[in-house]
């Protein structure tokens, strides 16, 4: 029996050659990514992950992560390279049945920006293995597609998006030149991604990770804290919130900052563009949503960058 282009059949085979007592695959979400299912067992529940080819190097990534990184991400219990899949330990409550709390999020931004900082020095590894190269010096030509690409925007905001070439492309150079290393980038770190379980904080579910600007991460989570938990732009929490995850960095790095998020928002939008490709047209408008909406808060950020770092 083949669901969500999953062999069950298989896939059970291999879950309980690693824990006997593992129940059936209970289908949790399908998506043209990925396919996770819950499994019950003797214990507590896991969860069984297969990846699509388009996200193949997920596996791999996430127990690289998982290896150095074993309280701070996913808890993989084994992985398959070859069929894309990935068993892991159940990790909680997602933060969003918490509410989003902005103060969850200042302990656990220091602990992320760490993770940053070690994995700079894998950087080389991650991209063999097939994580996405959206390291700044690569974002104007990708910039180009984007502007080139059929979005779902009015076409007089495509229109402007294509006048911002020149401004984005300054950016990026001004980021290239500041200093700070690439390194892996969840680009999908949100309330619903990170888990709190037994007292620990994880990030989960890597598939749209990168290697690009590590400060590029935060654009989720205030895009989150905007449109879920309604703080308004000027909210002390930002501020806060970047001090935090700033500190492990050393420095005063705010105004690199400022820039790598407007920055990151279009690299958030590339990759979504990569994605919005990959899926049949059936799927597209649902997806079209979130995707105008990042594009549109990616250009209105744009002119509040600062103009030299």
């Amino acid at each position: 029996m083949t669901e969500g282009g999953v062999d069950i059949d298989a896939a059970v085979d291999w879950v309980r050659s690693i824990i006997p007592s593992a129940g059936r695959l209970r289908s949790a979400h399908v998506e043209p990514w990925a396919s996770v299912f819950k499994i019950h067992t003797s214990g507590n529940p896991v969860w069984f992950k297969a990846c699509a080819p388009t996200h193949a190097f997920e596996v791999w990534l996430t127990a690289s992560l998982a290896s150095r990184w074993p309280n701070d991400v996913t808890e993989v219990l084994a992985f398959d390279i070859d069929r894309r899949w990935l068993l892991m330990a159940d990790a909680g409550e997602p933060l969003r049945v918490y509410g989003n709390p902005p103060q969850v999020w200042e302990r656990f931004l220091p602990v992320y920006a760490e993770l940053q900082i070690g994995e700079s020095r894998w950087v080389s590894e991650h991209l063999r293995n097939g994580v996405p190269d959206l390291r700044v010096e690569r974002l104007p030509t990708l910039f180009e597609d984007l502007i080139h690409a059929s979005l779902p925007i009015e076409v007089t905001e495509q229109d402007a998006l294509s006048r911002l070439a020149p401004r984005f492309n300054d950016l990026c150079a001004a980021l290239a030149a500041a200093g700070v290393e690439p390194s892996v980038q969840h680009d999908d770190l949100h309330m619903n991604n990170v888990y709190v379980g037994r007292g620990q904080l994880r990030a989960l579910d890597w598939g749209d990770a990168s290697i690009g600007h590590p400060f590029a991460s935060l654009f989720e989570v205030f895009r989150f804290l905007s449109d879920v938990n309604r703080l308004a732009r000027a909210d002390p929490w930002f501020g806060r919130l970047r001090d935090a995850y700033l500190e492990p960095w050393g420095a005063d790095r705010r105004s690199v900052f400022d820039v790598a998020h407007v920055v990151g928002g279009f690299a958030h939008a590339i990759a979504w563009l990569h994605q919005r490709l990959a899926l049949p047209e059936s799927d597209r408008p649902a997806f079209d949503e979130p995707f105008s909406r990042i594009l549109r808060l990616a250009m209105s950020a744009l002119p509040s960058a600062p103009s030299r770092l």
